[in-house]
């Protein structure tokens, strides 16, 4: 079974364009991703799926700089991008991760993983009950389902965001939701506002040199110092569909 990590990366985000080049700690933020994923034990290959746009040239040069393969697709129809570039990647398996998430976590990933092999759902995610700070986002999805996805949402939201159709239709798709032991979903981790990218900034400024970062980690940090996790706090949550 060959699974594979798509990760949305482009360079044309409305409340902080050029998010994923931002440097962060001496790296690119899809520097930050690429290197943490590939730490997932569970995930066979990588691929950054990005646009044709001409300023998503940067991306491209920058997952040469990576080593990673790159996919370009539709701009704004995410779900085919995703679709063809998982095809292009032979995968039978599909984890979403998206470049705005620089403190992703592989353990985390992992455990999304684990439990969609131990269940074999459609669709299994962190994300439908959220217990996880925001920016350890895993979804995985089966390619059949992202499939049926693919030839069947019709809403513009839909193809936009890629997994929204999936758990819209639980009559459709066996859904798998994974949860951690305590709920920590007040903390926001990822990166769309300049705030998100002061906090992040902050966190990786707090790495001792060669600290293979968990998330427990940054658990640790923000309740030792709770003015770290005030940078963003007040930024306002996108709604699931809209991450």
């Amino acid at each position: 079974m060959m699974i594979v990590a798509v990760i949305q990366a482009r360079m044309r985000s409305t409340r902080l364009p050029g998010k994923v080049l931002k440097d962060l700690g001496g790296d690119t933020v899809l520097g930050r991703v690429v290197s943490r994923l590939r730490r997932c034990h569970l995930v066979n290959d990588l691929v950054v799926a990005t646009s044709t746009d001409p300023a998503d040239d940067f991306i491209l040069n920058e997952c040469r700089r990576l080593g990673i393969r790159a996919f370009r697709g539709s701009e704004q129809d995410v779900l085919d991008r995703y679709y063809r570039a998982a095809r292009e990647a032979q995968a039978d398996v599909v984890v979403r991760i998206t470049c705005d998430c620089p403190l992703i976590d592989p353990a985390v990933s992992d455990k999304t993983i684990q439990a969609f092999l131990d269940v074999r759902p459609d669709y299994a995610s962190n994300v439908l009950e959220r217990t996880y700070p925001r920016g350890l986002d895993t979804e995985v999805v089966t390619l059949a389902a992202l499939e049926c996805a693919w030839r069947d949402a019709r809403e513009a939201y839909q193809r936009e965001h890629v997994t929204p159709f999936l758990y819209q239709h639980p009559e459709r798709f066996r859904l798998l939701s994974v949860k951690g032991d305590h709920d920590y979903s007040q903390y926001r981790w990822t990166l769309d506002t300049p705030e998100d990218l002061e906090f992040l900034r902050a966190v990786y400024a707090r790495i001792v040199d060669g600290q293979d970062l968990a998330w427990q980690d940054v658990l640790n940090m923000v309740e030792r110092e709770p003015d770290l996790a005030e940078l963003n706090r007040h930024i306002i949550q996108k709604a699931l569909h809209e991450r």
